[in-house]
């Protein structure tokens, strides 16, 4: 607090970045264009098309399964519950049809990085997780041996038999959906769980020696004290990860808490001000800020001391996805499938994916296209939300112009409310535009890829 007669500043500028962009919390940009801007493809191009003259040196391999043994309440991801041995076979044989396609049509690819994805992809038991590995290595030639490869588990599916298998076939990074270590935190977004059974997956995770550990943590849960939030953390640091993930809840249509909570008029100055205590505490245990999320310990690994070296980069390169959550882009075309949330909408997508033949996978079917300008925008985006920011010299390189030039619009009332720099060097959020990166992220959205979002209807 400011002393009588003062002002606080971090006080001030919440109060400039309030009047510009309202919320902090609009929403979180992992990727852009989001899938709710995606449409039917018509025609729809063959993949040999979108990859013709590619540079497919140094790809994005991703894997989708879209299974989880429970979904919580914050939950809007591609998934189903309870899906039964049968489909889970069908699933892996429409992937490896799928796969199969692919590397027919896109016979030059080459991967310097991987990741499987859910959905909880160790939801597959110990032969199925093999069966998975195996369709990326043998199908799609990926060496997991020599590149960065990332999986997600949960608390529940986190076993010896799961993990000796990610750890026998190449995994440098295990990430773990904790969200809390109050049992009656995490009760109240719809997960629920023992401490105990965190605890012991944690230790069986930490016995495989997989050189990255990610703990995700949630943060702005009814009920969830400022000394509970850090007692959540220290929790997490007892494991020493290398990674921690921040995330604020978020309250989306068609979740379980979506259907039945309120929104209190002071969340939002509640999350703020358990986002400052996360990242401050997180600093003061060693570990560096990367983006808004993402801390990472100071002495850990990077994925280039655990992997190849390549030089991956999401505003440059490719990536291939294969699953029906998947998405895949290429400069210009970014494609999936449909999208959904609903649990009936979900199930039905799934079920038509596992009926598909290999000539239906040789095409690209729902997407969106990028032009020069919403290339420039992605190329922004992706760099702008990280703490290292935009580098002018990168993007010069890339488009030939200067991107404080080409995004003066939005950029210049960012600056004036002390939310970014602008200088001969590039564009960085400054430590409160960290804190609006939620917000800061949407309102570079053009006004085309906002009126597909808007005109998507949730299903």
């Amino acid at each position: 607090m400011g002393s009588p007669g003062t002002t606080d500043p971090s006080s001030a500028r919440s109060s400039s970045a309030a009047e510009l962009l309202g919320s902090p919390y609009t929403g979180y940009v992992y990727s852009y264009p989001h899938k709710t801007a995606y449409r039917p493809l018509d025609p729809e191009p063959a993949l040999t098309d979108v990859w013709r003259g590619r540079d497919l040196s140094a790809l994005f391999l991703y894997l989708h399964i879209p299974f989880c043994e429970m979904r919580c309440g914050f939950c809007n991801l591609f998934t189903r519950t309870g899906a039964p041995a049968e489909l889970v076979g069908r699933y892996l044989d429409a992937l490896e049809r799928q796969a199969r396609a692919v590397r027919e049509a896109i016979p030059d690819a080459r991967f310097a990085v991987a990741a499987v994805g859910g959905g909880t992809p160790t939801y597959l038991d110990a032969p199925e997780l093999e069966r998975l590995f195996d369709i990326a290595a043998d199908v799609m030639g990926a060496d997991l041996d020599a590149i960065p490869l990332s999986v997600e588990t949960s608390p529940a599916t986190a076993t010896p038999e799961r993990l000796k298998v990610l750890a026998a076939r190449g995994t440098t990074r295990v990430s773990i959906g904790v969200q809390s270590f109050d049992d009656a935190e995490a009760r109240a977004v719809g997960r629920p769980q023992r401490r105990a059974d965190v605890e012991a997956a944690l230790a069986a995770i930490r016995d495989t020696a997989v050189p990255i550990l990610n703990i995700d943590l949630i943060y702005g849960i009814d009920g969830q004290t400022r000394a509970g939030w850090l007692a959540s953390i220290d929790a997490a640091l007892a494991w020493r990860p290398e990674e921690v993930y921040l995330y604020p809840l978020y309250v989306r249509p068609l979740t379980g808490l979506g259907r039945r909570a309120v929104t209190r008029a002071d969340w939002d100055i509640d999350r703020l001000a358990l986002y400052r205590a996360g990242r401050d505490h997180l600093r003061e245990a060693g570990y560096e800020q990367v983006s808004m999320r993402m801390f990472r310990r100071a002495d850990a690994p990077r994925d280039a001391d655990v992997g190849s070296e390549s030089d991956y980069s999401c505003q440059r390169d490719g990536m291939i996805g294969l699953g029906c959550g998947a998405r895949s882009y290429t400069g210009d075309l970014h494609y999936s499938f449909d999208y959904a949330v609903g649990i009936g909408e979900v199930r039905a997508i799934i079920d038509d994916y596992v009926t598909l033949d290999r000539d239906a996978f040789t095409r690209a079917r729902v997407g969106c296209r990028l032009d020069a300008g919403e290339r420039r925008r992605r190329f922004l985006l992706t760099s702008l939300l990280q703490v290292d920011g935009l580098a002018a010299a990168d993007y010069r390189a890339a488009f030939g112009t200067d991107a404080a030039a080409d995004f003066a619009a939005e950029l210049t009332p960012a600056a004036e409310a002390g939310l970014l720099t602008v200088s001969a060097s590039g564009v960085r959020l400054t430590e409160e535009g960290l804190a609006w990166s939620d917000a800061i992220g949407p309102a570079l959205f053009s006004p085309e890829t906002a009126a597909l979002m808007h005109g998507y209807h949730p299903r």
